[in-house]
């Protein structure tokens, strides 16, 4: 088990330099360097915060209990960022609005964010709506609602990367040094899905921490070529904008917990892979056309669930669990994409030709339908050859 470390005696002048420091978003972190510098000088020294509910002071000794009164949304989808932006101040309203209108985009959410100090180490934190930010994430973390009423409770959560190096335990309070010294519980750890990022805090706690307000936006673009998007995000925002095709090699998850699709588009071409003779062009089609790349994963009057729009019935005949987590969940794209390539599989997919035909047929049973998705098939493959 590890232990709370309380931070040293500082000066007032130390103090400030330590403020000076902790407002930007750092170039190095626990797991590695974030994107730009934004510097936030304040004269004033860190003041302690009011405790937080369920929350002890700081210092050592034992855990304490983990807030269950935080109160998040249930997960209905996923929204697997492709673009993250960090600018020198914050991005304003009507720039977020018009990063919503570039071609392709879908889904786009501003955070707060900065650097803390941690166990006496430099952090990058982001401050976040636990019942909207967590389809934002990798879908282990996404479902870890407990994670999320931690958040939601005025706790913090770690990356395993940071709750490894710093020892972090669950249910411990530690102080983190911001604005302010606030002392927090650590809520949880889970794999967030963005290069950089080793702590998130819910919305108030980053208020009172001084963390800037909406310094960073994540874009989704299912199906759009992501350099292009970020390329977009980049003229829009302006210099001094640090913009992340999360699709870059260097940026990709290692092997392992985490270690999944960063999109739909690499979902589509993941699963293909189980199908042999079967295009991945043919999955995002189906996923175009049926929920509009888990835009609209709602129930449709024919009583079909999720991304790829599967009746119960069917699902549970052809239901994978693509994400390991030892469910096959109807909602879960990293389940349901896989699902919907085992399907076509085994009605002849893989074959082309006619055996496509009919095995799209049997997916909706209508040639309008049929010709529709192949169409966009084409049209990926086009684009994307």
């Amino acid at each position: 088990m590890g232990h709370v470390v309380a931070p040293p005696p500082a000066s007032r002048g130390r103090t400030r330099a330590a403020v000076a420091a902790i407002a930007l978003l750092a170039a190095a972190t626990v797991s590695g360097g974030l994107y730009a510098a934004l510097t936030f000088e304040d004269d004033d020294p860190p003041r302690a915060s009011a405790p937080q509910a369920g929350v002890s002071p700081g210092g050592p000794g034992g855990p304490v209990n983990v807030a269950e009164g935080g109160q998040v949304a249930p997960l209905r989808r996923v929204v697997p960022p492709d673009v993250l932006a960090v600018a020198r101040k914050p991005i304003s309203p009507v720039q977020v609005a018009k990063v919503t209108r570039i071609s392709g985009v879908r889904d786009v959410v501003a955070v707060s964010g900065g650097a803390v100090q941690l166990q006496g180490r430099q952090v990058n934190a982001l401050a976040v709506d636990p019942s909207s930010f967590r389809s934002w994430t990798p879908p282990g973390t996404a479902k870890k609602t407990d994670l999320w009423s931690a958040l939601a409770g005025g706790q913090f959560a770690a990356s395993p990367a940071a709750a490894d190096q710093l020892r972090l335990n669950r249910g411990f309070p530690y102080p983190v040094v911001a604005r302010t010294v606030s002392t927090l519980t650590m809520g949880g750890s889970g794999q967030f899905g963005l290069p950089g990022i080793d702590m998130l805090v819910g919305r108030d706690a980053g208020t009172r921490m001084g963390l800037v307000p909406d310094v960073a936006v994540l874009v989704n673009a299912p199906g759009a070529d992501p350099a292009k998007v970020s390329a977009a995000v980049t003229k829009l925002l302006g210099r001094g904008t640090n913009v992340v095709n999360l699709h870059e090699g260097r940026y990709q998850p290692p092997p392992g917990d985490g270690g999944r699709p960063g999109s739909y588009l690499d979902l589509y071409r993941q699963a293909a892979r189980s199908c042999r003779g079967l295009s991945w062009t043919v999955l995002a089609a189906i996923g175009q056309v049926e929920s509009d790349h888990g835009r609209n994963a709602g129930r449709s009057s024919a009583g079909a669930l999720g991304p790829m729009q599967f009746l119960p019935t069917t699902w549970r005949a052809y239901g994978v669990d693509g994400d390991g987590d030892g469910k096959a969940d109807i909602m879960n794209p990293y389940d349901a994409v896989p699902g919907a390539a085992k399907y076509l599989c085994a009605n002849g997919a893989g074959g082309g030709g006619q055996r496509l035909y009919r095995a799209v047929w049997q997916y909706n049973h209508a040639d309008w339908y049929v010709q529709k998705v192949l169409n966009l098939a084409r049209a990926y493959e086009a684009r994307y050859r």
